[in-house]
This record gives structure tokens, C-alpha cells and sequence, in this order.
């Protein structure tokens, strides 16, 4: 079995997602669900930063426009937060782009918004950006 990239790492951030919607359900705004997770990756030393300016490329040069991550672990993967009732495709796409134009591996794309905790792992490869 081959192993997935950053996979220990996100499992670790998943896993903090998953405790914070076990104690708040769904129903909240992303805002509350940003500080919760804050409080469980400091409980769990998961190293982080938050509304991380990353900046945006474009053949080869960086833009002055940047994105803002909601969280970005161990400097690595970019966490985006949603409290929707469903990830769409805009959804996706959106979190598609902001990391392959921030030249990152791994993205998660975290929704509170469901009964149940959903999340995207999304992998930017040197030839494509999978799901």
C-alpha cells in the first residue's frame, strides 16, 4: 500500500476537526468552528498558523494578491473551513486552486455544516491536482 503524502499530519488535523464537531455539531458559524479547532491543534501540539497571508503564482511569478488561508499546519497543508450545508464543486474548486496557485502539497477542505463531519483531501502534484 502506497503511503499518502503529509498523511500522519492529516490525519492529526482531521482528527481535531472530528473532535470539535462531536462537542458543537453543526449549526455554527465558520468563525466558531475556526476557534474550537484552534483550541484542539494547541491541545495537540499540532503546530499552526492562522488567516496565513500565502502568496499566489502565476507562470512562475508571484502576484501581489495572496490568499488567506483559514489555518495553515505544520507549515504545510492548507486547512479550509466551511459551515455549508454541502461541499459543491465551486467549493471545491475553489480550494483546488488556492493550492496549486500557493505551490503547496495538501490541502483539506474541513465542512462543519453537515450532521456529519465532511473533509476533502486534495494532493498538488508536480503533473496534476488530485482529489
Amino acid at each position: 500500500m502506497t503511503k499518502l503524502i503529509l498523511e500522519e499530519e492529516t490525519y492529526k488535523v482531521i482528527g481535531a476537526c472530528i473532535k470539535v464537531h462531536k462537542k458543537l455539531g453543526n449549526g455554527f458559524t465558520e468563525g466558531v468552528y475556526r476557534e474550537a479547532i484552534i483550541k484542539e491543534l494547541s491541545k495537540a501540539e499540532i503546530p499552526f498558523e492562522q488567516e496565513k497571508k500565502l502568496p499566489i503564482f502565476y507562470e512562475g511569478s508571484e502576484l501581489d494578491h495572496y490568499f488567506i488561508a483559514d489555518l495553515l499546519c505544520f507549515d504545510k497543508i492548507i486547512v479550509e473551513i466551511k459551515a455549508i450545508s454541502f461541499l459543491n464543486e465551486n467549493v471545491k474548486h475553489q480550494a483546488l486552486n488556492y493550492l496549486k496557485s500557493t505551490k503547496l502539497e495538501v490541502g483539506l477542505l474541513i465542512n462543519f455544516g453537515e450532521n456529519i463531519l465532511t473533509w476533502k483531501r486534495f494532493i498538488n502534484t508536480s503533473s496534476s491536482i488530485t482529489l
